[in-house]
């Protein structure tokens, strides 16, 4: 049994329109006396005019930090340390995409434990941080709710993803604001990923009660809407809902475990640049169909949550997971944005030792219902590229 106080979550949770303008209330309420806000450049037009000025019209100090594009480096994170220690910054408040809210993480703890690294963060069970607000502009990541975060090693290129309680923001603000203003793809990529959080999290070895809960919500959210915001609806409620399933995913999944698909779209997206919710959706079908008999009760579950009839056989409810996720990459074109990062010639091929190793030494193989060995990973790349070939040549 999982005790409710154990599970991990932000302590403060502001929904609603305008809900940024909350960001005052907020940072009074963590009694931060100057804030670091940190930003990404995308957004800081539309901030200037929608969010600032009640900040300077209720007196609130603060520093902007304009973040570099991409995922974050351990060079940016401790370059945007520097930063908030000189400007004597007791707070963090990110407003974002994943990639800002995880750095906004690491800069929240490195400020405070400037001895420590990317590698020793992890060893302290009574880690200290600022205070640390966030407010995503994508419904994907789940960072505003979760113990993790991914931060990319310069020198060698893996990403690390360091877990610890101390990561979960204080207080998490979902204003759909930002989010209407996604292009359809971000917004794919980005659903997408939070939708394979939940199912991940739902079927991991690692799920309990509580963590099946805000999976199942999220799953069923996240199916609701996804497909009216992909078609940019003008009713608020699908952003909204995009925003909560995220969330809910996030919970989830920081409090169970993410598995193979997100352990081999890690490795994908490093090697290959590409959007991390593009490289993880390429890869969860594959996985789904690899972990189909081991994992078969757990999906049927989700299936019958959907809607589906429990009077279904196991296997044909578990195939409806399958289906629907196959069917999303299909209508949201993932085969072929995946195409156009990965070239389905040799140089793939020679990439597929890499990235078996890669995957190995990452989290998410142990929680898989299924565990695979090294060649079946290994099989899982190339289907990937058998796939990718199909879509090509179908063109």
């Amino acid at each position: 049994m999982i005790a409710i106080e154990s599970i991990l979550k932000p302590a403060v949770i502001m929904t609603g329109g305008n809900s940024s303008l909350q960001l005052t209330e907020a940072i009074r309420s963590l009694e931060i006396k100057k804030a670091f806000i940190m930003i990404s450049d995308k957004l800081f037009k539309d901030a200037e005019k929608y969010l600032f000025p009640s900040l300077e019209k209720e007196q609130i100090s603060f520093h902007l930090y304009v973040c570099d594009k991409g995922e974050p480096t351990i060079e940016q994170v401790m370059r945007a340390v520097y930063t908030a220690r000189t400007e004597y910054c007791d707070g963090i408040a990110a407003i974002g995409g994943g990639s800002v809210i995880d750095r906004a993480k690491a800069v929240s703890v490195f400020a405070a434990n400037p001895n420590d690294t990317l590698h020793t963060i992890h060893e302290n069970p009574d880690l200290e941080r600022l205070p640390l607000i966030a407010i995503p502009s994508t419904a994907g990541s789940g960072s505003e709710a979760t113990k993790v975060m991914v931060i990319t090693d310069n020198e060698t290129g893996i990403k690390h993803n360091p877990s610890h309680p101390a990561f979960v923001p204080d207080v998490a603000i979902l204003d759909s604001y930002w989010t209407k203003k996604l292009p359809p793809a971000i917004t794919a990529y980005t659903g997408l990923d939070a939708l394979t959080h939940a199912i991940e999290a739902y079927v991991s070895t690692k799920a309990n009660d509580f963590t099946d809960f805000y999976a199942l919500e999220a799953i069923k959210k996240i199916t609701n809407a996804l497909p009216d915001a992909y078609s940019r609806t003008i009713d608020q409620q699908a952003y909204d809902e995009m925003l909560l399933g995220s969330l809910y995913a996030g919970i989830a999944f920081s409090n169970s475990s993410t598995n193979l698909a997100h352990a081999t779209g890690r490795a994908l997206g490093a090697i290959y640049k590409m959007p991390h919710g593009l490289s993880v959706a390429l890869l969860h079908p594959l996985v789904i169909e690899f972990s189909l008999i081991e994992a078969e009760e757990r999906y049927a579950e989700i299936a019958i949550a959907l809607g589906h009839s429990p009077n279904a056989s196991k296997a044909s409810l578990a195939k409806r997971i399958l289906m629907l996720v196959q069917q999303y990459n299909r209508r949201f074109h993932i085969w072929e944005a995946g195409g156009a990062y990965i070239q389905t010639d040799e140089d793939h091929l020679v990439n597929i030792p890499v990235l078996v190793e890669r995957s190995l030494s990452g989290n998410g193989i142990n929680t898989n219902r299924k565990i695979p060995t090294q060649e079946e990973i290994e099989q899982i790349f190339l289907q990937l590229h058998q796939e990718l070939d199909n879509h090509f040549i179908h063109r």
